[in-house]
């Protein structure tokens, strides 16, 4: 035994050296930066910090560049830094609506006080391969936009002015620590918010697209999705004031559904939330239809089955982590298993053919 454990240590280390040569590729090409792909992978590395619970881009793309762009094992590598690292205190909740926000857009107003901001975004290019950059011949930068620093209102107070919107209701409660506590089910908003914040952006994605085909009957309305900074403040005991530590890059999204009412409730329009790190609007967009959806026993609404509305089904499947560890840990050797399964496969067709062989003399 002790030959073989040897004999598959070397194993491993040999497998991690060929590793380290697959990460670097051929040595005459000039090796990637942490800067590099920070600043120009920004998208990959939001996704990491998001599904990472850890907002640290230079931490991100570092992982991003040991798992070989793999953003799953990017993610995994930053919740393991993650619980590494000790806790100081927790900042003040962070007031989005007071972003700088560098695209702000909404599907249901045309013109809203502050403009619908475009921004950097992918939703007007043409989809086709810009060969300039591969010839290193990009095209010339133009001048820098900043954000804009004053606030701008949010959509759903136009509909607030009428009372066609459900309202918004402020929970002082210290939601459980997701990052902390295992998830337990029946489990209220913010915790599913917490869990969806991280969920696996194509899983999500997956559940949202069911919603919009009819599987929840749950078709919304992008509100407003805003992108922007926001200064992150923290409570100073010592101070008896909050000063500000940081700011950090979010995406929010409010997606606007219509209710028809229920035995508590007038028809009015109900929410979806999303909240996600970075540029990550197409996960913000699906964390709110997926939010929505889950709302149905709490607006009193019929549960159709929809694989959405399955609040257990969602929660526990959407953790890419996870979902990765159970996965992949069954290309790990099985032997004693498959062996007792192999006897028992050989066994059931020693009996079938020995009765095929009684019922034939018969």
């Amino acid at each position: 035994m002790y030959v073989a454990v040897k004999g598959g240590e070397r194993a491993i280390e040999a497998a991690h050296e060929w590793l380290a040569e697959e990460r670097r590729g051929h040595p005459a090409v000039p090796e990637l930066s942490i800067a590099q792909i920070r600043e120009q992978m920004s998208l990959a590395v939001n996704r990491v910090m998001a599904e990472g619970s850890l907002y640290d881009p230079d931490l991100a793309a570092l992982a991003i560049k040991q798992a070989r762009g793999d953003l799953i094992e990017a993610i995994f590598l930053i919740r393991a830094y993650r619980t590494t690292l000790p806790r100081f205190g927790a900042s003040t909740p962070v007031d989005t609506g007071a972003m700088a926000c560098d695209r702000r857009i909404s599907a249901t107003f045309k013109d809203l006080p502050g403009g619908q901001v475009l921004g950097p975004t992918f939703d007007y290019t043409h989809r086709l391969l810009d060969f300039r950059l591969a010839a290193d011949g990009e095209a010339p930068a133009a001048p820098r936009r900043e954000a804009s620093p004053a606030p701008v209102p949010r959509v759903s107070e136009f509909l607030n002015r009428e009372g066609l919107i459900e309202a918004a209701v402020p929970d002082d409660t210290a939601p459980p620590d997701l990052t902390r506590e295992p998830l337990e089910l029946p489990a209220a908003r913010a915790l599913r918010l917490q869990a969806l914040a991280r969920a696996d952006e194509g899983f999500t994605l997956g559940l949202a697209y069911s919603t919009q085909r009819g599987y929840a009957r749950n078709h919304a309305f992008v509100g407003e999705l805003r992108i922007g900074t926001v200064p992150v403040e923290m409570e100073i005991p010592e101070l008896g004031f909050a000063v500000e530590i940081g700011e950090i890059t979010l995406t929010e999204c409010e997606t606007v559904n219509q209710f028809t009412g229920s035995k508590s409730e007038p028809p009015q329009f109900t929410r979806g939330y999303g909240l996600v790190f970075g540029q990550t609007e197409r996960k913000a967009i699906s964390m709110a239809l997926v939010d929505r959806a889950l709302r149905w026993e709490e607006l009193g609404e019929d549960n159709v089955g929809a694989p959405a509305q399955d609040a257990e089904f969602v929660l526990y499947h959407a953790d890419n982590i996870q979902a990765t560890g159970f996965l992949e840990h069954i290309k790990l050797p099985h032997y004693v298993d498959f062996q007792s399964e192999l006897e028992l496969v050989r066994k059931l067709r020693r009996n079938v053919e020995a009765s095929q062989q009684q019922e034939a003399a018969e």
